[in-house]
């Protein structure tokens, strides 16, 4: 390989690169659209649902607890109702998501000390929500008890919690680190998907066929230019998720970048790959979607758990290179994970990221179509 034709590539198409707004538009304004839209607009913590009451009771005792719930952060009273119509009603218009009832006797059970029994209804239209506030419910209703408990000396189990790697259970702290995977994966093969057919629309690769460059020459050469945009595109998302999103980073820098390269190198070789195959602009860019955007944000585990999918998908996951850059990622910037622990995905990442560039390298072939 000649370093002097690889580097005359690489400034052809640096320049190819300034010159198209519509690619300088993809590689530096997207992602940072991506990334604001997704840190703010994407985030699994839910706070202040709208609470609905029916308070039968109308005790100290009753108000005492459904002010326990409100200091929580997780509820808001929406409404006081005075008969179960009313909840409906709420519930039916989406008003409130969560309706609470609570009976006639409640004051004399806790005073009591019975069991404690206070209905409740969801909206399951939206399951995750139900799902939540429904635990939300039980564990203010648990420590509600707990100071009745205590203040009638009654011994009660006190459970020390502590929560390690991200101690404030924001999921901005971990959806972040996803999102630059999947930003990563989208810039690297997005962009290269697009190089080689690009050639051939415009019928400059018959200018390229003519010249002494290799095949080798002209796929390293042109991802060079590319390679060092995703690069870029990772600093800027790492320095946004750290001054924006306050998101936590214990690992090292050096490290994380090495991880990223490797990975945007395969990114690359399956844009390249596919722009090779295609030869056309528009079918390489709707494969490249296909093949980098829908396996990188729905089974990498980016936002849906990877234990919760069905056992086929379990079993396919494996095979998206996305799932093993956010375990790196979230390892590094959450718990401070290095080589040690993260050494199997990084080695996982560099058979990929090898095995794409051969295969790209394998298929292009320096002769005009049959």
């Amino acid at each position: 390989m000649n370093l002097k034709r690889l580097l005359a590539v690489s400034y052809k198409e640096s320049l190819q690169i300034l010159r198209d707004i519509r690619v300088l538009i993809m590689a530096f304004a997207i992602p940072l659209i991506l990334l604001i839209l997704f840190g703010y607009a994407v985030t699994l913590d839910i706070n202040n649902l709208p609470l609905g009451v029916y308070d039968q009771d109308n005790s100290r005792e009753s108000k005492e607890f459904v002010e326990s719930l409100v200091q929580s952060g997780y509820f808001s009273i929406k409404d006081y109702v005075k008969n179960y119509k009313e909840l409906e009603t709420l519930l039916e218009k989406s008003e409130i998501k969560i309706a609470l009832v609570i009976p006639r006797n409640f004051s004399a059970e806790v005073k009591s000390g019975n069991k404690i029994e206070v209905q409740t209804i969801l909206d399951g239209s939206d399951a995750n929500t139900a799902s939540i506030g429904s635990g939300y419910l039980s564990g203010g209703l648990l420590l509600f008890y707990s100071k009745i408990a205590q203040a009638d000396n009654t011994p009660a189990i006190e459970g020390k919690i502590r929560i390690w790697y991200n101690q404030d259970l924001k999921s901005r702290n971990f959806i972040i680190p996803g999102l630059i995977a999947v930003i990563m994966m989208i810039i690297g093969a997005l962009l290269t998907s697009l190089v080689i057919a690009r050639e051939w629309e415009r019928g400059t690769m018959e200018q390229l066929i003519a010249t002494p460059v290799k095949s080798s020459e002209l796929i390293f050469g042109k991802l060079i230019p590319y390679f060092l945009i995703g690069m870029i595109d990772l600093l800027m998302a790492v320095v946004l998720a750290r001054l924006l999103f306050k998101v936590p980073f214990q690992g090292d820098y050096l490290f994380m970048f090495l991880a990223s390269g490797i990975f945007l190198l395969g990114a690359l070789g399956i844009g390249m790959f596919i722009s090779i195959l295609t030869k056309s602009q528009q079918l390489a860019y709707q494969m490249a979607m296909l093949t980098s955007f829908l396996p990188a944000y729905i089974l990498s585990g980016f936002i849906f758990p990877i234990f919760n999918m069905p056992l086929f998908l379990r079993i396919i996951t494996h095979i998206v290179p996305a799932r093993y850059y956010i375990k790196i990622l979230q390892g590094i910037f959450l718990k401070g994970n290095g080589l040690q622990i993260l050494g199997g995905e990084i080695l996982l990442l560099s058979i990929f990221a090898l095995m794409m560039l051969t295969l790209a390298n394998l298929i292009f072939k320096k002769r005009l179509p049959e």
